[in-house]
């Protein structure tokens, strides 16, 4: 305990350049939590907007109909398997969806499109399609209407009202073609799913693609989002082999790959952080023991033991560490909270992000572990900082460093 307070009242004897090192050491701690907290929010927006747009937490096709979405791979026996996904309490909701590609054209413009045949009110509860819309309503009569966003709108001269073909290979070989009433214009954070996306109701699917009363997909929500492995494999064993029962993992396996490595992309960052911090300590204890030479040349002339003189450096080094990880993470901790309510506006970048799926805000999420983390990164590399500066004062001999000027 005698050392605790030495080392403390050292700490202060240079205020200057303990609060140079504190200064440092609190930057540090913000730049570890809130880069943490906003690589976290970007990746998982990221993959929350690709389910939360289409892709849902399961989907249910006929085997190879995600390789290769032809309109022939439509599902047997689906109101069999509807029945029997009812009876499932771990489903929150069900979206019942006809997904084929087709031809989009009007008197000057025409474009190839996937097509997404869904019962409005059922698609409504699964996905966000609904809420993502900016002009125009979401279904009206629920007959012969569509949805576009706002980019295939721009590229093809549409607005509300407008009217538009749909062409598409029907089951039986032959072109369907409906025309169809635009009622709806959204705008997705995904730039890449609104330029090749449209909806109408299933009736009008059905009808472009003579599958009578068949459907092609069934996209769940689970009521629990960490079950949705054991949901998948229960739903498998229940249906049988002849479908593919796939979760988001394997839809968007790219996503969740970079959900998942987030916690390697800090570990470089944690390294980037240390390093810059390590040496800045070394380099003002450094000074410090050339300061104290005399004195620690005194200490060890009166029969200071070389791990006790030890213990008084390293001890010195911690507090700052510690005070300075106290600091850092009320700090860090601070700024994630404010800014995952208001969000970080990247709308230089919007272009870009859209890409990638995410909106133009960014809301960093909290991770209290990687206030943890802070506290362990800091205390180590305090420690570490200081076993330099130390084992040089140990190597001072006492006559020499009395006489030291």
């Amino acid at each position: 305990m005698i050392f605790l307070k030495i080392a403390w009242r050292n700490i202060w004897r240079n205020k200057k350049r303990s609060i140079i090192i504190l200064i440092s050491i609190v930057i540090g701690v913000i730049a570890i939590i809130f880069f943490e907290a906003l690589s976290v929010g970007f990746v998982n927006q990221m993959v929350n907007n690709q389910i939360g747009i289409h892709t849902a937490h399961i989907q249910i096709h006929k085997n190879g109909f995600n390789e290769e979405k032809l309109i022939q791979n439509y599902l047997p026996n689906s109101s069999k398997i509807l029945n029997e996904l009812r009876q499932l309490n771990e489903i929150k909701h069900m979206s019942q969806r006809i997904i084929s590609y087709g031809l989009i054209t009007t008197a000057e413009n025409s474009t190839g499109i996937l097509i997404a045949g869904v019962i409005p009110e059922e698609e409504k509860n699964v996905t966000k399609i609904s809420e993502f819309l900016i002009e125009g309503s979401y279904f009206l009569t629920n007959k012969k209407e569509i949805l576009i966003s706002k980019r295939l709108a721009k590229s093809m001269d549409l607005s509300i009202d407008d009217k538009v073909v749909l062409l598409a290979s029907r089951v039986d070989g032959k072109v369907g073609s409906e025309l169809f009433r635009v009622v709806g214009i959204f705008q997705t954070p995904n730039s890449v799913f609104d330029k090749s996306t449209i909806y109408i109701t299933l009736v009008d699917a059905q009808e472009v693609f003579g599958l009578n009363n068949n459907i092609s997909e069934i996209a769940i929500v689970s009521s629990n989002l960490n079950e949705v492995a054991k949901l998948k494999d229960k739903i498998a064993k229940i249906i049988g082999a002849e479908y593919e029962v796939l979760s988001y993992h394997d839809l968007i396996p790219t996503l969740v790959m970079q959900q998942e490595m987030t916690g390697n992309w800090m570990l470089i960052i944690y390294i980037i952080i240390g390093l810059a911090m390590i040496f800045g300590i070394i380099n003002t204890f450094l000074m410090s023991v050339f300061e104290r030479i005399n004195e620690f040349g005194v200490l060890k002339a009166i029969g200071m033991n070389e791990q006790k003189l030890l213990l008084m450096i390293v001890y010195e080094s911690l507090i700052l560490g510690i005070i300075g990880a106290i600091v850092g993470s009320i700090f860090g901790l601070s700024l994630v909270v404010y800014f995952s309510k208001v969000g970080l506006n990247f709308a230089l970048f919007s272009e870009g992000l859209s890409a990638w799926g995410i909106a133009a805000i960014i809301y960093p999420e909290i991770v209290f572990f990687s206030i943890i983390k802070a506290f362990l990164v800091v205390g180590s590399i305090s420690l570490l900082a200081s076993l330099y500066p130390a084992l040089k004062a140990l190597q001072l001999q006492p006559v020499k460093a009395i006489r030291y000027v």
